[in-house]
């Protein structure tokens, strides 16, 4: 598996999460077209908002947590756990914008953190015991 899918759990969610909760007007028309275009036409989704953003923030954090004592270890995974309580605790409990936020940063970079390759260091830099 290619290390870059592991990665697409985290925008799938950040783009669920900030749908809005029916309070822009302006974008009433686009996701009428996008649900419309899925053959679900206009429908009210704020009550499936929550349960929604929390299966995708699951799915996001089986790739931080699938095999990490073979990459980077569990601090990933806690880092997403974080963003996952800033994320839902921000958008549907406290109604705050930044928590919200930070929590999307905290899950990207989490990824990100997830994903990146370990460096090899050199023989002749390691301390011989």
């Amino acid at each position: 598996m290619k290390k870059w899918v592991l990665a697409v759990p985290s925008f799938l969610v950040a783009g669920v999460a900030a749908l809005p909760v029916l309070t822009c007007p302006l974008c009433w028309p686009l996701y009428a077209g996008l649900l419309s275009s899925l053959g679900l036409g206009f429908v009210n989704y704020t009550p499936y908002l929550l349960p929604i953003t929390a299966i995708l923030l699951a799915v996001s954090l089986f790739p931080l947590g699938w095999k990490a004592g073979q990459r980077r270890g569990y601090w990933p995974l806690a880092a997403g756990l974080a963003a996952t309580v800033l994320i839902l605790g921000g958008r549907f409990y406290l109604d705050t914008a930044w928590i919200f936020y930070a929590g999307v940063v905290l899950l990207l970079a989490a990824s990100v953190w997830n994903i990146w390759p370990k460096s090899k260091s050199c023989p002749a830099c390691v301390d011989e015991i």
